[in-house]
């Protein structure tokens, strides 16, 4: 069965943020995926491998609660999700605050062949950590 754009992009946050699926890059994200995010730009399964692997050490029992398509033109959607869980590792220098964190992210992805190819991306997870203060 064949997934629509939505749908794909539902079943990614599910798997790689929810589940920890890593198995899922190869089948959802082009080699040659490339992500513009904070005036950066990253590439490739690797990145996404390592980024998942540290957000999933970082945020304990983190699960992705809502996926919201605001737009879909042709092969490029704008989608917000919104994302929960604890604060319990260092990340992106940000010391762990052990406390609940929500935020969301701005995502413009575009496809190629059934495959996200490019994406922008806007979090607030840094400024949700910085709110928050570190345990003693």
């Amino acid at each position: 069965m064949e997934m629509n754009f939505k749908e794909i992009i539902k079943y990614a946050n599910d798997e790689l943020f929810s589940n920890g699926n890593l198995s899922v890059i190869d089948e959802v994200f082009s080699p040659d995926y490339r992500v513009h995010s904070g005036g950066k730009e990253y590439q490739g399964h690797k990145f996404i491998k390592q980024f998942t692997n540290m957000l999933r050490t970082a945020v304990s029992d983190i699960q992705v609660v809502d996926v919201e398509i605001l737009l879909q033109a042709g092969e490029v959607v704008t989608w917000q999700r919104t994302l929960t869980g604890k604060h319990i590792a260092n990340m992106m220098g940000a010391l762990p605050s052990g406390q609940k964190l929500i935020w969301r992210d701005m995502v413009v992805s575009r496809f190629e062949n059934g495959q996200i190819v490019e994406e922008w991306n806007v979090s607030e997870l840094a400024g949700e950590m910085l709110s928050k203060p570190p345990r003693d």
